[in-house]
C-alpha cells in the first residue's frame, strides 16, 4: 500500500519546470512545504500550475541566488503541487508530494524561468538476502527508536512497515530522522538501492543510541533535582520539628557554634568582622552544598589557629644557658646570641622575635639547635622542610575556592605549634627552587621581614596573621642558592665544621650516651675508649660534622650487644648481677668490628715531585685538600685544563699562567719550555665540579714547579687569589680550610695577608699543632715554597 498514490510509470521522459531548492530536501513518499525561490521560481511555479502541476525539485550545490546548471546536481525528485499561498511580502509558500527522483537529462533555459528534461531513475528490486536482511535491520531500529522517540505519527509508521520496496522504505524513513544536511544529501543522491539501506541502517542506529543517552541524562538530572528537593524539604521540616520541641538552635551547618567561637577570639577586629559574616552565609546555607562544606572548613581553621596565644619565655638566664649547654657542644655564637634576646626580652616585653640562618656543614647540629633554642626559651617547636619545595602556594596557601585548598605551611605549622611565639624551624632554606607555579623564596620574604610579618596574609585566609613574636630558625649548607634580598632579612651566623679534638668531646659527652640508650646498653658500665674514639674518627670518617661518626659508634655498640648475647650474657642479666658489669671498648675491638679503615693519609700530598702543588678548598660539607698537577710535553704552547672546572676556576688558571708568562725572566725560567711546550693542569677527583678563585696562588706553584723541574716545601698546603699584577687577594672559609689541611696532617699552611685576623676563629689546639705563613705578593708566597729569593718587578734592576 502506498500512503502517497501511485508511482507513475518510470519509463517515460518528462519536460518539466525546474525549481531549484537550498537547504530543502524533498524525498519520495512525503509532503513537504517551502517557500519558492524569487524571480525564476515563482514563475516556473506559474507555469507547473497552469500545466501538470508537476515540477521538478532539484537541491543546489552552492548557495547563489540565481543558480546555473553548475551549481544544480542532477538528481532531484519530481513532485506534485498540492498548495500555493502568495503573502503579502510577494513570496509563495508551496506545499508538495515528492512522485519519484529522476535525472535531469537536459536543461533547458527560458527567458524568465528553466525547464528540464528528466528520466526517472530506475531501481529495480534487489530480492537478495543481503537486502532483505537490512530492511529487517532498519525496522528492528526503527522499534527501538520509536520506544526512545514518540514524535513519529501512527500513520507515518504504519506506510513504513508496509513499503513494498527498499527505496519507498529509505524515502519514507529518512526525513523522520535528524540527521545532518550532508547525510540527508548523500541519501537523497545515492543511486543503489543496497548503499541506501546500509547508509540508513547506520544512521538510525546512531541516532538510537543518542536518544538513549539524552534519556539517561534526563533521568539523573530529573532524579538529581528530586532528591534535592526532597533534602529541601526534610530540612525545613527539621527546622519545625526543632521550634516545636523549643530547641531554637537547631543548627544542621554548625553555623552557630563557629559563630560563638570566632567571637571568643582574641583577633583583630578585621578578621572577626570577616568571619562573622561568612558565619551567617553560612547560616543560610544548606548543610549538604559544597558551598556549606568550604565556608565550613574555612572557618574552623580561623577559629583554630592561635590568635594571641602566647607562652611566657624562660627568664632564668642560667638555666636557659645550661640547657643549651647539655644539648649541644660549644656553638658559642649562636648561644650568646639567643641568651643577648632572653636578657633583652625581660626589659622590653615588645621585642620582635629574631630571624637567624645557621650556615654551614652537614652534621653539625644545626637542625637539632632549633628544638635546644625553644627548650631554652620555654616555648613549642615547629619544624618544616624547604628542600625541594617549588610551588608558592606550599608557603602562602591556595585560595579558598580551588577543590580542597588549604592554608600554606607557615599557618599549618602555627596551628600545630598552638602559640603564636613558637621556635619556627625553617630547615634546608638554601634547597628551594622555582618553576611556573612561582617562586616559594619570593613568597618567604613576607615571612622573615619583621616590619612586613605582623600582617602576613595567606590566600587562603585571606586576612593578615600577626607573626612578628615568632622566632625564626633557619638553616643552610650554603648562602650561594639562597636569594640575595632573602639574605638581607637574615641574621647569619656561620656553625663551621669541628676539630678532631671536638668531635671526640662531641662523641665522649653526647654520641656515646645516646648510642648506648639507643642499643639497650644504657645503665650498663659500658664505653668506647678514648683511643678507640680517635681510631673511629680518624680512620672511619671523613666529614666536618659528626653524623658518620655517631653512625660508626651505633654499629660498634651493636655488634658489641651481639657479642654479648653470643656469650651467653644477656644486658638484663647483667643489669642484676652482684658483681658490677664492666667493659671498654679498645681500638683493636673497633678495627674488628668496622673492619678495613675506610680513611687513610693520601701519601701523594707529602711526595716531593715537580709540577704538584696542594691547595685548599671550601665545599658545602666543609674544607677540602685540592691538589694540582702540571705536566709539559712538546706542544706548541697551548693550556689545557681539566678536572670539571668553573668559569671563575679556568679564569683563575690562565691568570696564572699569564702571570708566569710574563715574570719568566725575573723568576729565571726558560723561555723555551714556556713556547715550544703545551701546558696541562689537572684538578684530580674529576668527577666532581669545582669552581672559585682561591686556587689561583697553587696554580702559580705548581707551574713555576713544573717549569723549574724542581718541588714544591713538602707538607704545605696553600690558599689564596692571585692577579695579573702579582697581588695576593684575601679569601673566604678559612677555618674550614685550614681544619681540612689539619685533618690531612698537613702542618704548614700559607695564606693571603689579609686574611690572619681569622687565625682568631680557629681552634687553639689546631693553632698551636700548625704553622700559618703570609705574604701579600707572589713573589713572597714562591720564596716560602721554594725556600729561595723570587725577583719582583719593583726589584728587578733596569739596564744601564
Amino acid at each position: 500500500m502506498n500512503l502517497l498514490g501511485k508511482r507513475p510509470s518510470k519509463n517515460l521522459k518528462k519536460d518539466l519546470p525546474l525549481l531549484a531548492l537550498r537547504e530543502v530536501m524533498v524525498f519520495p513518499q512525503t509532503v513537504a512545504p517551502f517557500f519558492a525561490p524569487r524571480g525564476a521560481g515563482v514563475k516556473a511555479l506559474e507555469i507547473a500550475l497552469s500545466e501538470k502541476q508537476e515540477v521538478f525539485l532539484v537541491p543546489q550545490k552552492s548557495k547563489a541566488e540565481n543558480p546555473q546548471e553548475s551549481d544544480l546536481y542532477t538528481t532531484g525528485v519530481v513532485a506534485y503541487i498540492l498548495q500555493t499561498l502568495k503573502l503579502p511580502d510577494g513570496s509563495v509558500r508551496v506545499l508538495v508530494e515528492g512522485r519519484e527522483r529522476a535525472k535531469m537529462q537536459k536543461y533547458l533555459s527560458r527567458q524568465d524561468y528553466v525547464r528540464a528534461e528528466v528520466q526517472p531513475l530506475e531501481t529495480p528490486l534487489e530480492v537478495n538476502p543481503a537486502t532483505v536482511s537490512l530492511m529487517q535491520i532498519v525496522l528492528t531500529s526503527l522499534k527501538e527508536f520509536k520506544e526512545l522517540n514518540n514524535k513519529i505519527s501512527k500513520e507515518k509508521l504504519q506506510a513504513i512497515y508496509e513499503a513494498d520496496r527498499p527505496d519507498t522504505l529509505v524515502d519514507l524513513l529518512a526525513p523522520l530522522l535528524n540527521l545532518t544536511e550532508e547525510k540527508r544529501l548523500a541519501l537523497f543522491l545515492e543511486e543503489n538501492t543496497t548503499a541506501r539501506l546500509e547508509n540508513l541502517a547506520v544512521a538510525i542506529q546512531v541516532e538510537s543510541e543518542l536518544a538513549s543517552l539524552q534519556q539517561d541524562i534526563q533521568r539523573k538530572v530529573k532524579g538529581r533535582l528530586e532528591q534535592s528537593q526532597r533534602e529541601y524539604f526534610l530540612n525545613e521540616q527539621l527546622k519545625e520539628i526543632h521550634k516545636e520541641l523549643g530547641h531554637e538552635d537547631g543548627d544542621p551547618t554548625g553555623a552557630t557554634e563557629l559563630r560563638q567561637k570566632v567571637e571568643a577570639l582574641n583577633c583583630p577586629s578585621e578578621v572577626k568582622e570577616k568571619s562573622l559574616k561568612e558565619c551567617s552565609r553560612l547560616a543560610r546555607l544548606q548543610a549538604s552544598t559544597p558551598e556549606a562544606g568550604i565556608l565550613r572548613t574555612y572557618l574552623e581553621w580561623i577559629t583554630d589557629l592561635p590568635w594571641g596565644k602566647k607562652t611566657d619565655d624562660n627568664k632564668n638566664l642560667k638555666e636557659a644557658r645550661d640547657i643549651l649547654d647539655t644539648d649541644h657542644f660549644d656553638m658559642k655564637k649562636i648561644k650568646e646570641r639567643i641568651l643577648d634576646y632572653l636578657a633583652v626580652r625581660q626589659i622590653q616585653a615588645k621585642l620582635k622575635g629574631p630571624i637567624l640562618c645557621l650556615v654551614g656543614p652537614p652534621g653539625t647540629g644545626k637542625t637539632s639547635l632549633g628544638r635546644s633554642i625553644a627548650r631554652a626559651l620555654g616555648r613549642s617547636f615547629v619544624r618544616i622542610s624547604l628542600g625541594g619545595v617549588r610551588d608558592e602556594a606550599e608557603i602562602r596557601g591556595h585560595r579558598k575556592t580551588y577543590v580542597g585548598a588549604l592554608p600554606g605551611k607557615i599557618l599549618q605549622s602555627m596551628k600545630r605549634a598552638g602559640t603564636s611565639n613558637p621556635v619556627f624551624l625553617l630547615d634546608e632554606i638554601d634547597k628551594m627552587a622555582s618553576d611556573y607555579r612561582g617562586d616559594p623564596a619570593s613568597a618567604l620574604l613576607e615571612v622573615l621581614d619583621p616590619e612586613q610579618n605582623a600582617s602576613f596574609t595567606d590566600h587562603y585566609l585571606e586576612v593578615p596573621y600577626d607573626l612578628s613574636d615568632v622566632l625564626f630558625v633557619t638553616t643552610a649548607n650554603s648562602l650561594h642558592t639562597i636569594p640575595r634580598p632573602l639574605q638581607d632579612r637574615m641574621e647569619v651566623i656561620e656553625v663551621p665544621g669541628y676539630t678532631d679534638l671536638e668531635k671526640l668531646k662531641i662523641a665522649e659527652g653526647f654520641l656515646q650516651p645516646k648510642e648506648l640508650k639507643e642499643n639497650g646498653l644504657e645503665g650498663l658500665d659500658v664505653s668506647i675508649d678514648s683511643e678507640a674514639l680517635k681510631v673511629i674518627i680518624r680512620d672511619y670518617t671523613a666529614e666536618s660534622g659528626v653524623r658518620a661518626l655517631e653512625r660508626q659508634i651505633g654499629q660498634v655498640l651493636r655488634k658489641t650487644v651481639r657479642s654479648l648475647l653470643e656469650e651467653g650474657r644477656e644486658p638484663q642479666t647483667l643489669r642484676q648481677a652482684s658483681e658490677p658489669f664492666q667493659l671498654r671498648i679498645t681500638s683493636e675491638k673497633v678495627r674488628e668490628y668496622l673492619g678495613l679503615p675506610v680513611w687513610k693519609d693520601d701519601k701523594l700530598l707529602f711526595e716531593p715531585r715537580p709540577g704538584l702543588a696542594n691547595g685548599l678548598a671550601w665545599t658545602e660539607v666543609g674544607g677540602k685538600v685540592l691538589p694540582v698537577e702540571v705536566s709539559l710535553f712538546p706542544g706548541k704552547g697551548e693550556l689545557i685544563l681539566t678536572g670539571s672546572l668553573g668559569d671563575v676556576m679556568k679564569e683563575s688558571a690562565r691568570i696564572a699562567f699569564s702571570l708566569v708568562k710574563a715574570r719568566s725572566q725575573l723568576w729565571k725560567l726558560s723561555s723555551q719550555d714556556l713556547g715550544g711546550r703545551d701546558l696541562h693542569i689537572h684538578f684530580p677527583e674529576g668527577a666532581i665540579p669545582k669552581d672559585g678563585p682561591s686556587a689561583g696562588i697553587t696554580v702559580v706553584a705548581a707551574l713555576v714547579s713544573a717549569f723549574r723541574g724542581q718541588p714544591l716545601r713538602s707538607g704545605v698546603a696553600m690558599t689564596g687569589e692571585v692577579t695579573l699584577t702579582g697581588r695576593v687577594l684575601p679569601i673566604g672559609g678559612v677555618k674550614e680550610k685550614v681544619l681540612a689541611a689539619y685533618r690531612h696532617g698537613l702542618k704548614d699552611v700559607f695564606l693571603p695577608e689579609d686574611n690572619r685576623r681569622d687565625l682568631e676563629e680557629i681552634p687553639e689546639e689546631v693553632r698551636t699543632e700548625m704553622t700559618f705563613h703570609f705574604a701579600s705578593v707572589v713573589e713572597a708566597a714562591l720564596g716560602f715554597f721554594f725556600s729561595e729569593t723570587f725577583v719582583s718587578p719593583d726589584q728587578a734592576v733596569l739596564p744601564a
